[in-house]
């Protein structure tokens, strides 16, 4: 089963192989939606979007490399598998290089299918608790004033909290009671809590 929410997007120009593709797909429990043409999911496609794309390379009109172009553009975070033909492998392994997941030559045995899409929907369930946690990083953030902002990146940066009264030219007790303030905001314990925090960012 997907995680909530996910569905495999098939794009293929040839019904015979959408048909199969959805008869494997649903078999696994997995929700399916197919369009034959690259134009088709364009026109459904939309930011929150989740799960995976498999994406025919050879299609007529848009193929499926410049679909996946139209998709860099827009920021899409759909992991992409392409299917292609022998003569298609050095042009997946470019797209490879510009970020798609995976890449599958026909005539593929069905289960190394299902293997590169379960691993594209992780990959997709991971990116998703990613971007999801470092918003509210972002926000944790948001909520610091200007000074105990400076506090922070001082004692990320490993400054004790003498040198950090040094160098803001506060004393320790203002030093000690930001600090306090910035661990309360950012939803954290320990210092070593904190740096992870701030490093997820970076």
């Amino acid at each position: 089963m997907t995680e909530s929410g996910q569905i495999i997007y098939v794009v293929d120009d040839d019904e015979a192989m959408r048909d199969s593709m959805t008869w494997l797909l649903e078999g696994e429990g997995w929700p399916v939606a197919t369009f034959a043409s690259g134009q088709r999911f364009l026109a459904d496609y939309h930011a929150g979007m989740k799960g995976c794309l498999v994406l025919d390379v050879r299609m007529p009109d848009m193929s499926g490399l410049e679909l996946y172009e139209h998709l860099v553009d827009l920021r899409c975070a759909l992991p992409v598998i392409f299917v292609t033909g022998h003569g298609d492998v050095p042009m997946a392994v470019a797209a490879l290089q510009r970020g798609a997941c995976d890449f599958i030559e026909k005539p593929f045995h069905n289960e190394d299918l299902l293997s590169r899409i379960r691993r594209a929907l992780n990959v997709d369930a991971e990116n998703a608790a990613r971007r999801q946690r470092d918003g509210e990083i972002t926000h944790r953030l948001a909520q610091l004033t200007q000074r105990e902002r400076e506090v922070m990146n001082l004692v990320v940066a490993g400054k004790l909290n003498k040198q950090i009264a040094d160098e803001l030219d506060i004393s320790m007790k203002t030093v000690e009671a930001h600090r306090a303030r910035v661990m309360d905001k950012m939803g954290v314990r320990t210092l070593a809590e904190l740096v992870k925090v701030v490093l997820q960012l970076n």
